[in-house]
């Protein structure tokens, strides 16, 4: 099947942002579980602001919206608070 030039553009274009946001997307499913997983409330206390900055960053660039940015980070926070 023929693509016009701007259609080829947008699948090349779409590629780059496809392994950008999955970079972004595994970062923060790294963040999350390195707090979830911290066995002491100081390991994950430790590891909470750092988490948090990212999933800030990510909501910021678009790649999650900004509830969910917040839900996560909410959840983070219950977790801690659990331990």
């Amino acid at each position: 099947m023929a693509y016009p030039l701007s259609t080829k553009k947008r699948i090349r274009q779409a590629g780059k942002h496809r392994q950008r946001n999955r970079h972004y997307k595994f970062m923060l499913k790294t963040w999350i579980r390195r707090v979830e997983e911290a066995k002491t409330k100081e390991e994950a206390l430790k590891e909470l602001p750092q988490a948090m900055s990212v999933i800030d960053k990510i909501a910021q660039k678009g790649i999650i919206h900004k509830n969910a940015a917040a839900n996560k980070k909410s959840r983070l926070a219950r977790h801690i608070n659990s331990l």
